[in-house]
């Protein structure tokens, strides 16, 4: 007769991992979401090509986009820098994107793309920092940007076009005139990871939940509270540093998964792989740009 008393404990294993891939998960999302006067912000997400917003930003667009609380809900807008025309596709692309984009909720009249013949796509080039700064411009000013949100200065995968963004971004956040009745907007970068945890796949969200419950449990404690500023004293990191996650569930990897499918110019086999395995497909950490004086 089969024993299910040996099989208890992988059973609890099992259940424990499902339990923790079935839900999303978010921490100090609202740093993203809220502006310093707590009201919901305009937020721009910077892409370099057709595809980023899905490969890349699902599980942050899906958290901002599905608060329950409509008090918080932000504005979010998306901004491509090309249309991805490396292999002649350009116009396929174009609407691959907006095909994307509505799957995963952004609006229309909330999202734009850009063809120019300085900002093409290329493996072997990156883009001008003033260039990108000059298109940018008018899209945050007239949209009363709060928050731009783009790759950091590995850009993930290492394409200079990625790369390219958050100087670019950079550069308008520092040239921009300072107003008395707002103030610029904030600049925050999608991290990237070392290559050993970029393709975890499922694994990703599980560790990613676990270490944040465990975070969480550790500040709680009065002790782990006073050894954590103990220790971010020694290293000089200010305690109040804030490091937006967030986590996506089955639910959002198959949202994120459909929104991929979209592009279905550019699903040859290495990409694939990618859906099933990246990280980036079901968490993103970000860390904000501060303008070193």
């Amino acid at each position: 007769m089969f024993d299910l008393a040996r099989l208890w404990l992988p059973l609890l294993v099992l259940s424990l991992i499902w339990s923790l891939l079935s839900g999303s998960a978010e921490n100090d999302l609202d740093v993203l979401a809220r502006t310093s006067a707590d009201e919901p912000a305009n937020i721009l997400l910077l892409t370099a090509h057709p595809d980023d917003e899905c490969m890349f930003f699902a599980p942050t667009i899906l958290a901002l986009l599905e608060r329950t609380d409509a008090r918080r809900y932000p504005k979010l807008h998306s901004l491509c820098l090309s249309v991805g025309n490396a292999e002649g596709l350009g116009e396929v692309r174009r609407h691959e994107l907006a095909r994307s984009l509505d799957v995963l909720g952004i609006e229309d009249g909330r999202r734009w793309v850009v063809d120019r013949p300085d900002l093409q796509d290329n493996f072997t080039v990156e883009w001008h920092p003033q260039v990108i700064s000059d298109v940018l411009r008018p899209y945050v000013l007239e949209h009363d940007i709060d928050i731009i949100l783009t790759f950091d200065g590995h850009g993930v995968s290492s394409h200079p076009n990625h790369i390219s963004l958050p100087k670019g971004a950079a550069h308008l956040l520092n040239t921009l005139p300072l107003a008395s009745t707002k103030p610029r907007p904030r600049l925050f970068s999608l991290i990237t990871v070392p290559l050993h945890e970029k393709y975890l796949g499922p694994i990703a969200p599980v560790s990613t939940k676990l270490a944040l419950s465990i975070a969480r449990l550790w500040r709680w404690h009065p002790r782990g509270a006073k050894n954590a500023d103990a220790e971010a004293a020694t290293v000089g990191i200010a305690t109040e540093t804030r490091v937006p996650v967030a986590v996506s569930g089955w639910e959002g990897y198959a949202r994120a998964l459909r929104a991929m499918m979209q592009h279905r110019s550019q699903l040859v086999w290495f990409r694939w792989l990618y859906v099933s395995f990246s990280r980036y497909m079901w968490v993103n950490e970000w860390v904000e740009y501060v303008e070193v004086e």
